[in-house]
């Protein structure tokens, strides 16, 4: 008959007795284990939510974003952008207020890349410097929408009631004239410039982000950590700003993406019909509404700025596009 192997921790004459490896004081008897020792040697995989501990919404948003190749090539072509817009001056390789009447709207060649315009100006020079253009009112004119929408639609959707409804019928009001024939208006009061491009884009532009985040608000106000912070005594401004407000940035950040080209494509229709930014200073849109005159004749005077026009506000879509997907909170 075959003999049986003692096994550890099984007390063959009855009863259980303790593993070999089990933990004794110095006499001998046992020391009752801590509940990390049963972890040290267990592996990290055994826990489910310790492969993802160290992640965040921006880290899982920021995965996907990179992805997305549409997304990255947009931003790909907006970092381009903005680069030149900064170094306008040392990429450029004219300046764009020189004339040279003897060579008037001459086709690409290797002296002037892009051509030159009705007044022998270099293209390819006035069209970097209306890439500062273009991107300073991009960014700029968001930076006014946001200080204005924000606070409106997290005033309206925080402190409801009688307030709720003032600033709702005003944002309906808002929201019911076409943007470009008021932003039109707009200019014709105040006149043609930079600054009060600004404040016509801004003036108008902020109703859709107010709206918004009057929802965001509407919807975060009732979770149960906002009930938390009101139970520990915290006043209802430090819950705006320290509870609501960074959780409703997901659906701002987008709002702003898709508001640079929009805001963009606004000013190149202003400065096309002549109300936009003054001359000398070159802008896509007036560029176009020099040349376009001269379509058939001189073809590179208004294809080239459209064609800057067309694939800076494809870029932006595409980011603003992945921007959206990647902090969808459906993605996994």
């Amino acid at each position: 008959m075959a003999s049986l192997t003692p096994v550890s921790g099984i007390n063959l004459g009855g009863g259980l007795r303790p593993p070999s490896d089990a933990p004794r004081s110095p006499d001998g008897s046992l020391v009752a284990a801590s509940p990390q020792d049963g972890l040290r040697g267990q592996s990290p995989r055994s826990n489910n939510g310790s492969a993802r501990r160290g992640t965040s919404l921006t880290r899982d948003a920021w995965r996907r974003l990179v992805r997305n190749r549409l997304a990255m090539g947009g931003m790909i072509v907006v970092v381009l952008m903005c680069f030149v817009a900064v170094f306008a001056e040392v990429l450029a390789p004219y300046s764009y207020t020189k004339t040279n009447f003897s060579r008037l709207n001459e086709g690409p060649s290797r002296e002037h890349w892009l051509g030159t315009d009705q007044l022998g100006r270099d293209l390819f020079s006035r069209m970097i410097h209306g890439a500062r253009i273009s991107m300073i009112v991009g960014l700029g004119a968001q930076v006014i929408v946001v200080l204005l929408g924000v606070p409106i639609g997290a005033l309206s959707g925080f402190v409801g009631g009688r307030v709720d409804l003032v600033l709702t019928r005003v944002i309906d009001v808002m929201y019911a004239f076409p943007r470009l024939l008021f932003v039109i208006l707009l200019m014709s009061m105040l006149g043609a410039g930079l600054t009060n491009i600004f404040i016509a884009i801004g003036l108008t532009g902020w109703v859709f982000i107010a709206r918004q985040t009057r929802a965001q608000m509407l919807a975060i106000k009732e979770k149960e950590f906002v009930d938390g912070a009101r139970a520990l005594g915290a006043g209802g401004l430090r819950i705006l700003g320290r509870h609501l407000l960074p959780n409703a940035l997901t659906p701002i950040i987008v709002s702003v993406t898709f508001g640079i080209p929009e805001a963009i494509f606004t000013e190149a229709a202003l400065s096309f019909i002549g109300v936009g930014i003054n001359p000398p200073t070159p802008s896509w849109g007036q560029m176009v509404g020099e040349g376009q005159q001269y379509l058939r004749t001189y073809w590179h005077l208004c294809v080239f700025p459209s064609i800057a026009i067309a694939v800076t506000m494809l870029a932006f879509t595409f980011l603003g596009d992945g921007v959206r997907d990647a902090f969808d909170p459906r993605q996994t």
